[in-house]
């Protein structure tokens, strides 16, 4: 079974479920040269200035795989080629106190550039060895 196959990603939203996880986010890991993009979050937002990858909350009615594709454009102008490869998930606290599960998933993209920012205030690609203010999470997420 395929990571973009409709019952892979419905067991990840079940799994979720079962699980109580009250949200979902779909997460872009885009890597070019060997670096990883990354976008930081606004000073005024929920873990304002934290560095993270693109992400962003599954809506109603749509599958993770969905969100990804469409918050990786939104967030950052750049179009999703392919996805080709699941590299885990995991849970953190959400900004109303419920707990939230980020499915994280390597893409590749149409090309690089320009990274236009809509919800962030600044980008850059980076070494893995050599991260910004990201959370533990991604940080252990980026060294798999």
């Amino acid at each position: 079974m395929t990571v973009t196959s409709p019952e892979f990603v419905a067991g990840l939203a079940a799994d979720a479920k079962a699980a109580g996880i009250t949200g979902l986010v779909a997460a872009a890991v885009i890597n070019h040269d060997g670096r990883v993009l990354l976008v930081r979050r606004n000073p005024d937002d929920y873990m304002g200035g934290l560095w993270e990858i693109p992400s962003g909350t599954v809506e109603d009615g749509e599958t993770i795989l969905d969100a990804l594709y469409r918050e990786t454009t939104e967030e950052t102008g750049l179009t999703i080629d392919q996805v080709t490869g699941f590299v885990g998930h995991f849970d953190y606290q959400n900004s109303r106190g419920g707990t939230t599960r980020q499915f994280n998933f390597s893409v590749t993209v149409e090309k690089t550039e320009p990274v236009v920012l809509t919800e962030h205030d600044a980008h850059q690609w980076a070494l893995p060895g050599e991260l910004p203010d990201v959370s533990n999470a991604v940080r252990e997420l980026i060294a798999r």
